[in-house]
């Protein structure tokens, strides 16, 4: 493995962001946990000590500019740099478009596409300056597919690989990675929701399995640039 790296996660106590931060500290990497709840960011901060990893956590909301720009700054205040950002906060609604549920709209816009750009915006100047970074974003196989019931869904991870296709493009001279991660169902809180019951019976994958293709990418050589990973269950 490459020396250990510096690596922020958002959403990172819970389903894909803490198994990804759980392998990461495995791996010897040093771990900045991200996310709304301070006790459950502490549990998490614990598990990976208790393992002999390193981690550090600061309670972020990702649709707060001024939240995630703190995150960034705290990163770099302990550790000098930051090798990776983890954009993977992120939350999923279903429901047919006549339901109108402007309130859960609006949600997914705010984290889902403006979580992603206030990370870009924070981290950029500061992978400029150093020359090279990587950053990583949960998008989802709905960035690929609109199916039915979860079309504003789907827009807002369609919005995803625009974004990171463009800063792929954008920032490549500066030797900045990108990565997105696009998986199927996971099996995730989402499913205990009754208005989702129907999907109970669809073949998932394990938070475990997104996160060892996360840290696959990380672990790669600096001249090699996964772009997109697209992870789907075997039937």
């Amino acid at each position: 493995m490459e020396q250990a790296k510096t690596i922020i996660i958002t959403g990172a106590t819970s389903g894909i962001g803490q198994a990804t931060a759980l392998l990461a500290a495995s791996h010897g990497h040093r771990v900045v946990l991200a996310a709304r709840k301070e006790a459950d960011l502490q549990a998490t901060a614990a598990a990976i000590h208790q393992a002999g990893g390193q981690a550090i956590f600061k309670v972020t909301d990702v649709s707060n500019r001024d939240e995630v720009q703190a995150l960034i700054d705290f990163a770099l205040a302990e550790y000098g740099r930051i090798d990776v950002l983890d954009l993977n906060a992120g939350v999923m609604s279903f429901a047919p478009m006549n339901e109108i549920r402007v309130d859960e709209w609006e949600r997914m816009i705010d984290i889902n596409v403006k979580g992603v750009l206030y990370g870009l915006a924070s981290a950029i100047p500061v992978m400029e300056k150093q020359r090279g970074g990587q950053i990583i974003a949960t998008d989802s196989t709905a960035g690929h597919q609109v199916g039915q019931n979860n079309t504003v869904y789907a827009s807002t991870k369609f919005s995803v690989r625009a974004i990171m296709d463009g800063v792929r493009a954008e920032e490549a001279g500066a030797h900045i990675r990108t990565m997105m991660v696009s998986p199927a169902f996971v099996k995730t809180g989402f499913f205990a929701d009754q208005r989702n019951a129907n999907l109970e019976s669809v073949p998932k994958l394990r938070p475990e399995d997104i996160a060892a293709s996360v840290v696959f990418a990380i672990e790669q050589p600096a001249n090699v640039d996964i772009n997109e990973i697209v992870l789907r269950p075997t039937l």
